[in-house]
């Protein structure tokens, strides 16, 4: 009997490992595909730079409303169901965004953003509830998938609407598969723990408090800074490339993948590093100088040897930040209600700071007919996201301030 219950466990155990790398599967590709493809979607659908922008930042801006209301759903129900939710919207959002109507493309995109803003909020406390003694090898594992994914649909979005044919519509589609199959894995998962109540995510105290405390405002503005160099990169990469250069699209597109790619080992090393280290302000300052670097040699180098050098920093900084602000979700609260809540409120304001960049940069570059001006606004937020980074990265948690307690110390 001892037998086979060991067994179910384990079984289960390696089912949730699957479901969460599945889950972390979904959570780029669905935006990210649309980067290399944006001129196509312009020139088809008839839009200006800062509208197009839009398809980026529309998930950004579900993200910054939905994820304060996650935490108290998955009270109310449990952190399987809820996800599984969030992986159905995203796939019905995949879906409607494909059908080539301007209401739809827009429609479908905002519910990708309501889809994916779940699992994001919910994977931190997740990791936290399910593994609290490896929280930074299992951030490391499933940031590493968001990573992998995210390069992959970059650089085959060209290949597949020019390459193969199929148009922006069908490349686009092509991420509803992943999204479908986490479905069932969370489905299953769901029905498993439906008689668990891990509804101690969310308190309507907590909340409050969480809000009120600086150093969950640092982690915040930290998460949203490097989400604005994210989907800024992810969205105008490709065309700064092609205009600075004159690298094709198809080119361009696979230098996307190819600095997501290079992120890869940063964004698995640094949250088991992080998870190591009692403060993570030196990780903040190399990876500033990463970003600062990276932008610039976009800014002052148009030989190809200078590009590639600063698609390898910039590939280290974006893979990097990005983990390292998952991390910060974890190692700054005590348990994984607080997890769950600082990850609620910091992606809320995060997000919420980060849709405005794809919008923002495609105005800059309209109203300036360069590049110039908005990659110098890149450095100068680089330097904002290592000055907020200095603050999370400090050795307390979120209540500490609170309560005048400093039981982790400077």
């Amino acid at each position: 009997m001892f037998t086979k219950v060991s067994r179910k466990q384990s079984a289960y155990q390696i089912l949730l490992l699957i479901g969460i790398l599945f889950a972390a599967f979904n959570l780029r590709p669905a935006i990210t595909s649309v980067g290399p493809i944006i001129g196509i979607i312009r020139d088809h659908v008839g839009m200006t730079n800062w509208s197009v922008g839009l398809l980026t930042t529309l998930p950004l801006i579900a993200f910054a409303f939905m994820s304060p209301l996650v935490p108290r759903l998955a009270r109310f129900y449990s952190n399987e169901r809820v996800l599984l939710w969030g992986l159905m919207i995203l796939a019905v959002g995949i879906g409607i965004r494909s059908l080539s109507y301007m209401i739809s493309l827009f429609l479908g995109t905002l519910l990708v953003g309501i889809g994916i803003a779940i699992c994001n909020v919910l994977l931190p406390g997740i990791v936290k509830d399910k593994y609290p003694t490896k929280v930074g090898l299992m951030t490391s594992i499933y940031s590493t998938a968001m990573g992998l994914f995210a390069a992959i649909a970059s650089g085959l979005s060209v290949p597949l609407a020019i390459g193969l044919d199929l148009g922006w519509q069908m490349t686009l589609l092509v991420w509803v598969i992943p999204a479908i199959l986490g479905s069932f894995i969370w489905y299953y998962l769901s029905k498993k723990n439906r008689e668990q109540n891990n509804m101690d995510i969310a308190f309507i105290s907590s909340s409050k408090r969480m809000w009120r405390s600086p150093l969950a405002w640092q982690v915040a503005c930290y998460m949203g800074l490097q989400s604005f160099l994210f989907y800024v990169t992810v969205s105008w990469l490709p065309e700064i490339l092609h205009d600075i250069t004159g690298m094709s699209m198809t080119t361009a597109g696979w230098m996307l993948s190819l600095l997501q790619l290079l992120g890869l080992p940063a964004s698995f090393l640094i949250p088991v590093i992080a998870g190591r280290m009692r403060s993570q302000r030196s990780i903040v300052i190399m990876l500033a100088i990463c970003s600062i670097g990276g932008f610039s040699g976009l800014l002052l180098g148009t030989s190809m040897w200078m590009t590639v050098l600063s698609i390898v920093l910039l590939g280290v900084t974006l893979g990097g930040t990005f983990a390292l602000a998952l991390s910060f979700l974890a190692l700054r609260a005590k348990h994984a209600d607080e997890a769950a809540e600082l990850s609620g409120m910091a992606q809320s304001i995060g997000y919420l700071l980060a849709a405005s960049g794809p919008v923002f940069i495609g105005f800059l570059h309209d109203v300036s007919d360069s590049w110039s001006v908005p990659l110098i606004t890149m450095i100068i937020i680089s330097i904002l996201v290592l000055l907020f980074g200095l603050g999370a990265a400090r050795d307390r948690y979120v209540f500490d301030d609170d309560s005048k307690l400093s039981t982790k110390g400077e």
